[in-house]
This record gives structure tokens, sequence and C-alpha cells, in this order.
């Protein structure tokens, strides 16, 4: 039976901060101008230099040793639909074998990866991982 390097709850707050990361978008108005208390909303939802969410989530990943970074790819792809539960020894290998540059940039320049995430995480369970 297959096992995650990593704790249930762990990869349900880092969704969170994916999708809330996700949510952002970049900086397009630098003055938005009018009320001051309605630029607060928007500016929240904007991703500006030195952004704290994204900082923490990519130090949080670049942390994880490499079988729970590969791990986390084979979640993403068996969310996706890339790969299925039964292929996951060999879906954390693949992980391992394709890996080129940061996880965390690979993951945070997916469209959608904290669903991704979640729906991998979600099957793995069904499958009765440990």
């Amino acid at each position: 039976m297959p096992s995650l390097p990593f704790d249930d709850a762990e990869i349900e707050q880092m969704v969170v901060r994916f999708n809330a990361v996700m949510a952002k978008e970049g900086t397009d108005i630098p003055n938005l101008g009018g009320n001051a208390a309605d630029d607060e909303v928007a500016a929240t939802l904007q991703e500006t230099a030195g952004d704290l969410s994204r900082d923490e989530l990519t130090q949080e990943i670049e942390s994880m040793n490499d079988e729970q970074q590969d791990a986390l790819v084979a979640l993403f792809w068996i969310g996706r639909g890339d790969a299925e539960p039964e292929e996951w020894e060999a879906t954390k290998t693949l992980a391992r074998e394709q890996h080129v540059g940061p996880v965390s940039a690979y993951l945070l320049g997916q469209p959608e990866a904290g669903e991704f995430l979640a729906e991998g995480l979600d099957k793995m369970l069904q499958f009765g991982v440990d």
C-alpha cells in the first residue's frame, strides 16, 4: 500500500495557500484613484513584488526533501488526471526523472494547482494510502 511522505492536513493547508496565491493577479493599475477604502480591496487581489504568501509557499515547498517534492508533483499529476493512484510509485519516479528547476516554480506556474493537489489527495485517500 502506498504512503504519503507528509501529513494530509499539511497538504490541505498548502492547497488553501495555493488557491489564495492563484487568486491574485498582476498589478495592472498602479494608482486606482477614487475612494481609498475601495482601493484596499483591489490591492489585496493584486500580486506585488515580495508578496509574502507566494514567498512562504515557495520556501515551504523548497524546504521539503526530494521524496516529498516528488510526491507533491505526483499528487498534482494524479489530480490533473495524468496518472492514477495505482501508479503512485511510477509517478513519483517520473517526477524525479523529469525534475528541472524548482518544484515551487513548476507548481506555481500551473493553473489550478491547488485544485489539482486537492483532487490528487482525495484520489489517493480513496485508494487507501497510509
